[in-house]
């Protein structure tokens, strides 16, 4: 396959930033120590043996770039591990946090290293040291350099999970010339919804089939759901208040959140009380949101501050529990009777309502949602979902919610949703043997 012009400039720039990508990983390394271990595997250089020739059954590459793709691949991996029996698998990441996640999903003989940068060099020699059997990358992580490397040297890398919203399909043909020989490098692509399989398509992807969501095959945690539940119940029987959860909050969001709150006390005079819990989407936000919620009058309980006996009840002062923990999000879904969706009131395309509805927790959301399209909308038509135009009208809709009679059958229909969508994981995996022969 040969290298094109856009290709070349592309590798050029990618080459002389370098030094840059080294700095930004340095300084995020201050506040997630994690960054700053095993540098030199951005760049191809590995201490870990791949021990190619000792191999006999397939290394499988799998790429989960952060901690949501991390948790989203565990029933697909286990589906793997079965379909493959013996397999060894080659995990990379490009954050800390899924990295860190990543460390509970390898058994004796995997390994685990950084994705490497995308420059010629360092996917050159990746691709070299490890001579995977097979890549597969998760969702939306279409590299130009590895994809080329790949089919220049006869890997099959593919596109497991797969989705393209609108947005990214008008960015990816503003660079076509850069995108669409990176798409139609590709071995083939299993797409999660239709929709997403025709923008694959336009960029040349070979799509091989419409799979569904891996994340719908993920059970959370039945103790730390039980162990959030009890807290739960706690606080509606000590303080007669519900919980709400705004899950997996993003920048600017919390501002927002804080306003519309300030604005429904100040015009409504006796609304209906609820206890909050925040869960910001990145842990090095965790102090940030702390501290903004201090100056806007609230105690700030932090779950890292907790222990086995949970949050205080009945504290005299306005308080806000803050999930600032890894790891924890079914513990969160389980204290929550209904949850505002992080990252669908800034234009940001949502976070993952498929856990929350899995934890049988209906969910209020804003109106961008395009990471999750076709989720957003089933859970909408379903009942378990609704949708609003702000955060203002999500934080009423929400309290509404939880005080309604209709709760405890949105609860059970929420979960008989994500029951409804499973299996995605299992029939993957066994196009991916089948790829492998």
């Amino acid at each position: 396959m040969r290298k094109t012009l856009a290709l070349a400039f592309y590798s050029l720039v990618m080459t002389l930033a370098q030094p840059v990508a080294r700095r930004k990983w340095l300084r995020r390394a201050k506040q997630e120590p994690l960054y700053g271990l095993h540098l030199p595997e951005r760049m191809g250089y590995y201490t870990c043996p791949a021990e190619v020739s000792q191999r006999s059954v397939p290394l499988v590459w799998l790429h989960t770039v952060s901690l949501g793709e991390t948790r989203a691949v565990v029933p697909f991996l286990q589906a793997l591990r079965q379909a493959l029996p013996g397999m060894r698998l080659l995990l990379t990441h490009g954050t800390a946090t899924g990295r860190e996640a990543g460390q509970a999903l390898l058994q004796a003989g995997d390994l685990q290293v950084w994705q490497p940068w995308d420059s010629p060099a360092a996917v050159q020699r990746f691709v070299r040291h490890f001579q995977p059997s097979i890549g597969l990358l998760m969702e939306t992580e279409v590299w130009p350099n590895l994809a080329h490397v790949c089919r220049e040297a006869g890997i099959p890398l593919c596109l497991v999970n797969a989705r393209m919203s609108e947005k990214t399909l008008r960015q990816s043909l503003r660079w076509s010339s850069l995108a669409l020989p990176a798409y139609r490098a590709l071995h083939g692509v299993w797409a999660q919804t239709e929709a997403d399989a025709q923008r694959l398509r336009q960029l040349g992807a070979t799509v091989q089939g419409v799979m569904g969501n891996f994340k719908y095959d993920v059970h959370p945690s039945p103790s730390l759901q039980a162990q959030g539940r009890a807290w739960r119940d706690a606080c509606r029987v000590q303080q007669g208040i519900p919980v709400l959860l705004f899950a997996s909050s993003r920048e600017g969001e919390e501002t927002l959140w804080l306003e519309a709150l300030q604005t429904l006390s100040s015009t409504q005079q006796g609304a209906p009380r609820v206890q909050w819990l925040v869960v910001p989407r990145h842990p090095q936000r965790f102090g940030e949101v702390a501290q903004l919620l201090e100056q806007a009058g609230y105690v700030v309980q932090r779950r890292s501050q907790w222990g086995d006996a949970g949050p205080q009840l009945n504290t005299p002062q306005p308080t806000v529990w803050l999930g600032d923990s890894l790891g924890e999000m079914p513990l969160y879904f389980g204290m929550a009777h209904v949850a505002l969706l992080g990252g669908s009131f800034a234009p940001l395309g949502g976070q993952n309502l498929i856990e929350a509805a899995a934890c049988g927790v209906p969910i209020v959301m804003g109106p961008h949602t395009f990471n999750f399209t076709q989720a957003c909308l089933d859970a909408e038509q379903t009942g378990v979902a609704r949708r609003v135009a702000d955060i203002g009208q999500a934080v009423h809709a929400a309290t509404a919610w939880a005080y309604g009679a209709q709760l405890p059958q949105t609860q059970v229909l929420a979960q008989d949703w994500v029951a409804q969508h499973r299996g995605a994981a299992q029939r993957t995996a066994h196009a991916v043997r089948a790829v492998l022969g």
